[in-house]
């Protein structure tokens, strides 16, 4: 009970709001709109963007768009290659990157519509190989899939519109994930901002929804990676923001980092500062790790190690700097 009541005293006396983070913490979205193909999809493209551009604009983010400039409509890819030469060139901040429109898939190499050439799932893996930032690549195309298997890495969270690239129908996800992204009703686990699990899941689970009501067979089903092994975890191994269901050789599942990725920030993690945030997500990563392998400890040590662990993260609020109080 002692520990638990220190749990509940530093979440109370965490700071108030006084300041965000330094720039060189600002994130950048980079969203790229694909060739429409035929003009009824040209709206919600659009609509896709301009949500992407909201919520980049709330969260106080860098915010780069490539496919809507008509004076560069017929080489997208240099611009595009451009622009993420400067990204990859930075570090600290996360970088999201949000791909909407079509793709296709040819049974070896997936593609994303550009206008003009388009770009392989290869050649953005080679793009992105030098990036040492924080990374967040949502691909919401048809046939995505294999992005997922080339991208996923270390530091990143991969999130893909269909689980394969046999999946070539136009896909809903990419309205849904935008519409979610900044979404508080789909702030699961009610602490005032939606994490990109979140989103994530939120979009999947209305995604369901719209072939559940139009009595269609669903011909997408996304994907998202955060564990670096290429494997990726669909919604609905979830219950809630935890993933419940294992992989059959105990690999662990995606989930708990994407769940620490947040664009728009809420104001108490506005005020965290930086270096602890950081240290605040190393310590949840342990703890969720620690879960994984509860069956396989005594209970003692179990629950000795989670304690030791708790009441470190909770130190660590208790020592979070506060010029006001709520």
């Amino acid at each position: 009970m002692t520990l638990l009541l220190l749990l509940i005293s530093a979440a109370f006396n965490a700071p108030s709001p006084t300041s965000r983070p330094g720039a060189d913490t600002h994130p950048t979205v980079l969203v790229v709109v694909g060739a429409e193909g035929s003009a009824e999809y040209a709206p919600e493209f659009a609509r896709s963007a301009d949500r992407w551009a909201a919520a980049a604009k709330q969260a106080s983010a860098t915010y780069i768009e490539v496919g809507r400039d008509t004076s560069n409509k017929d080489d997208d890819k240099s611009h595009f290659k451009s622009l993420i030469d400067q990204e990859v060139a930075k570090d600290a901040a996360p970088l999201w990157l949000v791909l909407i429109g079509h793709g296709t898939f040819d049974g070896r190499e997936a593609k994303f519509n550009l206008r003009g050439p388009d770009v392989s799932d290869q050649e953005l893996a080679d793009w992105l190989k030098p990036c040492r930032r924080p990374l967040a690549v949502i691909d919401c195309s048809s046939s995505s899939a294999p992005f997922l298997n080339k991208l996923s890495g270390a530091n990143r969270v991969i999130i893909t519109a269909t689980q394969s690239g046999q999946e070539i129908h136009f896909a809903r996800f990419g309205d849904q994930m935008s519409a979610a992204i900044a979404d508080p009703a789909a702030d699961l686990d009610k602490d005032g901002q939606t994490s990109l699990l979140e989103a994530y899941l939120a979009a999947s689970h209305r995604v369901d929804e719209f072939y559940k009501g139009a009595g269609r067979l669903a011909t997408e089903h996304a994907l998202i990676d955060d564990n670096g092994d290429a494997r990726g975890t669909p919604a609905s191994f979830f219950q809630g923001i935890r993933a419940t269901r294992a992989a059959k050789d105990g690999t662990p599942l995606d989930g708990p980092r994407a769940h620490q990725w947040h664009l728009v920030m809420s104001a108490t993690e506005q005020a965290m500062p930086p270096e602890l945030r950081a240290k605040r997500d190393a310590l949840e990563l342990k703890i969720e790790a620690l879960r994984t392998k509860k069956s396989t400890l005594a209970e003692a040590d179990y629950y000795a190690q989670l304690d030791a662990l708790l009441l470190e993260l909770a130190h660590l609020y208790a020592s979070t700097p506060a010029t006001t109080r709520p």
